[in-house]
Parts: structure tokens; sequence; C-alpha cells
């Protein structure tokens, strides 16, 4: 039954399960026009086919790593696909999406995009395609009553957000960044020597070289590359202990202090190991694990998901070790152009190493002309910013102090 577009749609979109019911008779028939579909519905040779004709990497939505967080994620499963298919066989366009209540608690028709447990959701779209796909998309986002997408932590300068806003201007709207920021990436076409040097200085070289030999007094140090299903399996394990044992797990935000969680990264750098799309390294002195972290990578592009280390060497600085081991690997591999820190801004660790800078942000997608339901969405998004961030930088603050004691 159609009704006039407007508030009374909010119901059909506060809770995506409701969109879900109501797009059941689609939900098996993508090219039907369907509005959304639940994510585990979407078709994974599709799902991989899609991610290596990718406009613009983004290693949190290839489908090995979303549907593991889509699984067992604390808060992050049963998210719905927010798809476009050339026909029922060539999907050309997927962006994960929950509702604007589910991510914000605020219960305006739009839709977010998910957490994928990393901080990039820029949405996969068929390069040769990519315009035909958000058109699609759109259409979609509007049958299921949305008035608005919301793309959270999204690429400001890539394909993707160009085929965006070239389609919104022909329809007489633009999209609007609600909040922006720049995040540290490396450019790994350089070498890696002279990548570090123009970054740290001669001095900071020193310092470091001799934290490096302080910790070599533990036992000879070396730089370990887990890429297959097997070596992943036991990599992931001694991440998992290893993160555990610091900051993050006596403020329990570490993976494998939460079963959901643990499952979700078992799974997907599994899964991921399978394609060749993930790599866990691991600094060691002697064979005792000092350090280790998480690699994703999606087309040409890396991607540095979490890092776990052991506090007890933390005066010989053991993730800063690890992330200049790091560099040197990926700047010596030809497939890898960028490698993006997926980290926060204002990281203390990262910044100073890697001076490669993207832009990432919070991109509001009207989806009608003059829509004032996007004015109050809009709003809504703004109260609740000036509400939270003081308590927001309150928290900051006193984790700093703790993590500095």
């Amino acid at each position: 039954m159609n009704r006039a577009r407007g508030y009374g749609e909010v119901a059909d979109i506060a809770d995506i399960s409701t969109v879900h019911r109501a797009s059941s008779k689609n939900a098996n028939a993508p090219g039907s026009g369907g509005a959304l579909m639940p994510l585990a519905g979407v078709s994974a040779t599709q799902w991989r086919a899609l991610s290596e004709r990718a406009a613009e990497p983004n290693g949190y939505y290839l489908p090995g790593w979303e549907l593991a967080v889509n699984a067992s994620a604390r808060g992050r499963v049963d998210a719905a696909a927010l798809g476009a298919w050339e026909d029922a066989s060539r999907l050309i366009g997927l962006a994960p999406v929950i509702s604007m209540w589910r991510a914000y608690r605020i219960p305006l028709p739009a839709l977010v995009s998910a957490d994928p447990y990393g901080t990039l959701c820029t949405p996969l779209l068929d390069a040769d395609m990519a315009e035909e796909a958000v058109t699609s998309m759109l259409r979609r986002a509007r049958r299921s009553g949305a008035h608005a997408l919301i793309f959270r932590a999204t690429s400001l300068n890539g394909a993707a957000m160009k085929a965006f806003t070239d389609v919104l201007r022909r329809g007489g709207m633009q999209p609007l960044v609600l909040q922006s920021h720049v995040r540290a990436c490396l450019d790994a076409t350089g070498d890696a020597d002279t990548v570090l040097r123009d970054a740290l200085g001669a001095k900071k070289q020193k310092e470091l070289r001799r934290q490096r030999n302080r910790l070599a007094e533990h036992g000879p140090v070396h730089f370990d590359v887990a890429r297959t299903p097997e070596e992943i399996s036991a990599a992931v394990e001694t991440f998992l202990m290893l993160e555990a044992s610091g900051w993050k797990g006596q403020r329990g935000t570490a993976l494998g202090q939460h079963e959901g969680d643990a499952a979700f990264v078992r799974r997907a750098t599994s899964a991921l190991a399978e394609t060749g799309q993930c790599e866990i390294v691991t600094l060691r002195a002697s064979e005792m694990p000092v350090a280790s972290a998480i690699v994703l990578r999606h087309l040409d592009r890396a991607f540095y998901f979490k890092l776990g280390v052991d506090e007890r060497f933390a005066k010989f600085s053991p993730g800063v070790q690890l992330t200049l081991e790091l560099t040197r690997h990926l700047c010596a591999d030809p497939a890898i152009s960028t490698v993006d820190s997926t980290a926060s801004p204002d990281h203390s660790m990262i910044n100073p190493i890697w001076r490669g800078r993207l832009a990432i942000g919070d991109v509001l997608i009207p989806l009608r002309r003059n829509d004032p339901v996007v004015s109050l969405i809009r709003a809504a998004l703004r109260l609740r910013g000036a509400i939270r961030e003081p308590a927001r930088r309150i928290v900051q603050f006193v984790r700093a102090r703790q993590e500095k004691s």
C-alpha cells in the first residue's frame, strides 16, 4: 500500500527487521526491485566478484570479514544489505546498513552504514558501473522508506563518493559532510628506509635502534608474517593473547574477552586467509611474541586493523618496532600502493611514522530534493553530537591519563 512520504514512515525504518519482513517476498530475487534484504542472504560468490571489481578498496567490507562480523560481533549482527544488481547474477553495488534508531537511538527514517569493526564504511561499487550502482541503491533506499543514507567513516576523496556526488548532482542534490578528519596512511610505493628517515629523523631512529638492541637482550628479534590458513589460525591466538594482556584487557575492550568478538575475528581472519587477503604480523624476541597485528588486503590497499603488545616490554616500544617492520614489509610488496592506518586522527603512535593522510568523514546522502525530513535528521545528529562531545572528551582525557600512568 502506498502512503504519503513523511514522518509516518519512522516505524518502518526505526527497526530494520520491519524492513526485512516488508521485503521478504523479494529477498531472494535481487533483480526484482525489492528494497532491502538480510546481509547474510547476499550471495557470497557475487559479493566476492564485486570486491574484485570494486572502484575503491575497503577491506572491512570484504565478504569474509563483514559476514563474520554480522554473524557474531557484539552489537554488529543482523545488518541489512542495500545492494544493486545488473541482473540476478551480477552484484554491482553493496552497502551493509542498519536503522538510524539502532545506530544513534534516533527514531527517524534513515539508513546508516553498518559498523564493520573497522573504521571504514566506504560502499563497494563496480568500477565499470559505479553510477548505475549508485542510482539503483538510492532507488532501493527510497523504496525501503528511508529519506536519507548516512555513510559513517567513509573515504571523502575516493571513487565511491565521487559516484554518489555525480548522481546526486544530476538530481539537483548534493552530499552533506556531517564531520570529517584526516588520519595516517602510508604511501607504500616509496623506499621504506627513505620513508622512515624522512618521517622520524636521525635522532628518533637512533633511539629506536637503541630500544631494539635492548629488546634483543631477551633473544634475537625477528618479524614473522602469517599468511596461510594454518599459520593464521595459530597467529590469531597469539594476537588475542597479547591484546588482552595490555590496557585493552584492563579496559575490557580486547576482542578475546568476549565470545562473539573472538569468534568473529577467528572466522574472519581464517576466511580472508583462504583468499590471500589477511596477514597477521608478529614481532618476537627469540620465541617470545612481544607485538602482533592483523592486516587486511584488498586490491592495491592494505588496512592496519588492530595491534596487541606485551606491556612488560613497553620501554622498548614493541608496537612502534613492529610498525617499522610492517612499513618495510609493505613497501617491499609491489601489490600494495597505500596502507590505511584506520586509526584515530590524533593517534600518537602511528601519526609520526606514517605521514600520509586520508580524508575520512560521515556523509549524509539525501534521497529526495528539498526534503524537510533530511533537515530534521541533520538537526537531530547535531543535537546528539553537542550532548555527547563533552562526555567523549572527558572519557578520552581519563583514558589518556590511565595509559600514561
